[in-house]
């Protein structure tokens, strides 16, 4: 029986578990509250509680018996908690692992002024979280050569998907088109985060895969189109320069590059949302863009 275990069963994680549970592996995921817990049972993931910190004697049952493993728990200051000072060796607590999956971002790749990048462009993190994460990215991939594993790190774009994208933001009212002259990023639905996971892992797959849509393009663009759909006023114009932002959100803005998937493509993915577009148009005609 094949078993997948997700530590951090969150919006990419649940997504997923859904579409291994559907390729038919029975699915566990990690949660830090009893009330989320719940919402994943009823999408069949099997929930566990962990806070990231000691393994517990359930999880450490469900790594005995994984096959298959998705990280999706944030490093922090502290680094990843499975590679921490004081962690139990990866290789013991789970003998039949067979595949790992790390979710990275393509923030560690740094700003490039616009320009592209691949999976062989240098890393250049600028925020302190994207360097966490290449500390991360390096623990796993050293776990993968050490252990004959195939370990796949895979560098999401801009997340987005049913209740978490630009109708919504319409909808209610948030959405907001801020103009950062030559401003350009790329998105990824997550659904086809689910779906690149399962081919990388069915095909033992292991290295750096960019997940990310075709088409990158200003963020303005994404708001005026979900308006369009919607058949609502675009909303106006914001100068980034003027607009109010917290820390984070303007931390985005200060990378500018446009990622290849073309590594994921050549090995024979399909992305069933390759643009904003269509996948904006799918999310409104299925009715699911409320989530």
């Amino acid at each position: 029986m094949t078993h997948l275990l997700i530590l951090g069963a969150g919006f990419s994680g649940k997504a997923i578990g859904e579409i291994f549970r559907d390729a038919g592996f029975s699915v566990s995921g990690t949660t830090r509250s009893a009330e989320k817990a719940e919402a994943l049972r009823a999408l069949g993931i099997e929930p566990i509680l962990y806070d990231g910190g000691v393994i517990s004697e359930p999880l450490a049952a469900d790594m005995a018996r994984a096959t298959h493993l998705v990280q999706s728990i944030a490093p922090g200051k502290d680094g990843d908690p499975l590679f921490r000072a004081d962690a139990p060796a990866l290789a013991g607590l789970m003998p039949k692992l067979e595949w790992a999956g790390y979710l990275s971002t393509v923030g560690v790749y740094g700003d490039h002024k616009g320009g592209w990048v691949d999976e062989e462009t240098v890393l250049n993190p600028v925020s302190a979280r994207s360097v966490e994460r290449v500390e991360a990215e390096n623990h796993w991939l050293a776990f993968g050569e050490a252990s004959g594993l195939p370990v796949a790190v895979l560098r999401l774009a801009g997340i987005y998907g049913p209740g978490r994208n630009a109708l919504r933001n319409m909808e209610e009212g948030t959405a907001r088109r801020l103009i950062k002259q030559d401003q350009v990023f790329n998105r990824i639905r997550v659904e086809d985060i689910g779906g690149s996971a399962l081919f990388l892992a069915q095909r033992h797959l292991g290295g750096v895969w960019n997940i990310t849509d075709d088409e990158p393009g200003p963020p303005q663009d994404v708001v005026a189109e979900a308006a369009r759909l919607m058949g609502l006023p675009t909303p106006p114009d914001i100068p980034f320069e003027t607009a109010e932002l917290s820390p984070m959100a303007r931390s985005f803005y200060g990378e500018n590059k446009r990622v290849s998937n073309a590594k994921l493509r050549v090995a024979g993915f399909d992305f069933r949302f390759p643009n904003y577009r269509q996948s904006l148009a799918e999310l409104l005609s299925s009715g699911r863009w409320r989530g």
